[in-house]
């Protein structure tokens, strides 16, 4: 689910950083050695979740404008599709095809019973299937950190209570795992039921995955390290089990000190007050982001990793205002471009994004492996 008590993904990439959960690697294998050949798929992630606002609920015809984008213009070659909503899914899916991208979908519906989960996947799952029978190039991934957004597996109403229990370190973790485990197996039945095509799933870096389940292991990366051997030795480890690596988020957010903050770099908003503010006095800088995404690219493309995902497009209810830093929520956002309101204080207004230097970074680095 990508909208939870108004709370968006980009709000909730917690990560190891926040949840301490047991890495899931051992040193057999570890040390396999990369592959050089650069990644097979350069993406983005693409949200299409309803919305917090009239103002930012989705809309065909901006999708359409913002596929055509990506792939003109940021020179990406997949698109990867998530949120809820079988209908926004299947339609951002279907342009992304039509337009010759490679279709990465990911439905993340949460907060609802485990039933109303799998068979919104079985439903995109099956739409993938006719997509790959009519000649798309298509992956499904079964979701996303499911230890966050499915009811059951940790304690708690909704993803916020859940994030609370796991800070407060009252979760019993093996009993976590077992529930993890359990319903990450019937996700994997499930999409295997209607998808022919290659299947993975979206886990934390820690998580403790059965990657048998799946074809390609997917990984939602926030790391930050001062030296670049220190990523190659940490994604090695996902190596282990034999099997194509795909990084299905990285990103940081628009400030001096993002990338050091990782998963918690949403941390800088009081989301108590209305409006929302900014804490304390972050500098923004969207070079500092376009920087942190083009060297982990570079590490990525250096390793010969199946495929990288930048995260993401467009936070739209995190709007830009250069003229108040204060209610600057772009700051604390993950995306590539930026949302700017035509009326600020207005929930319903217009708005359009503009690119940040982290799109234009993007595209030349893109532009560049498409040209070779």
């Amino acid at each position: 689910m990508e909208k939870t008590q108004g709370i968006s993904r980009a709000r909730f990439l917690t990560g190891a950083a926040a949840v301490g959960m047991a890495a899931a690697v051992s040193p057999a294998g570890a040390a396999r050695a990369t592959t050089g050949r650069g990644l097979r798929r350069r993406g983005v992630v693409y949200t299409v979740g309803a919305g917090e606002t009239p103002g930012t609920a989705f809309s065909t015809a901006r999708m359409r404008e913002d596929v055509r984008v990506i792939r003109d213009d940021l020179h990406a070659d997949t698109l990867d599709v998530t949120g809820d909503g079988v209908e926004r899914l299947t339609a951002t899916a279907a342009e992304a095809a039509e337009r010759g991208l490679h279709v990465w979908l990911q439905p993340t519906l949460g907060d609802v019973p485990e039933r109303d989960i799998l068979e919104h996947l079985a439903e995109c799952g099956r739409f993938a299937e006719r997509l790959r029978r009519q000649g798309a190039s298509v992956d499904l991934s079964v979701g996303c950190e499911f230890w966050l957004f499915v009811p059951g597996i940790v304690p708690g109403e909704n993803v916020l209570e859940r994030i609370e229990n796991l800070r407060k370190g009252t979760v019993d973790r093996e009993l976590m795992q077992r529930r993890l485990d359990r319903f990450t197996a019937r996700a994997a039945r499930t999409a295997r039921s209607v998808f022919r095509g290659r299947l993975s799933y979206a886990a934390a870096q820690d998580d403790r995955v059965d990657w048998k389940l799946f074809d390609i292991v997917g990984v939602d990366y926030y790391s930050y390290h001062p030296r670049r051997a220190d990523y190659v030795r940490e994604l090695r480890t996902y190596l282990r089990w034999g099997k194509p690596v795909a990084i299905t988020e990285f990103g940081t957010c628009t400030f001096v000190g993002a990338p050091e903050a990782g998963g918690m770099g949403w941390d800088i908003v009081d989301y108590e007050k209305d409006p929302p503010e900014i804490k304390g006095a972050p500098v923004r800088s969207e070079r500092v982001q376009a920087a942190y995404l083009t060297d982990l690219l570079d590490v990525f493309e250096s390793m010969g990793l199946y495929g990288a995902m930048a995260f993401e497009f467009l936070t739209a209810d995190a709007p830009h205002r250069p003229d108040d830093p204060r209610h600057d929520l772009d700051m604390a956002s993950y995306g590539i471009t930026k949302a700017i309101k035509d009326h600020p204080d207005d929930p319903a207004s217009e708005w359009h994004w503009e690119p940040k230097e982290a799109f234009h970074a993007l595209a030349r680095a893109y532009g560049r492996c498409r040209g070779r």
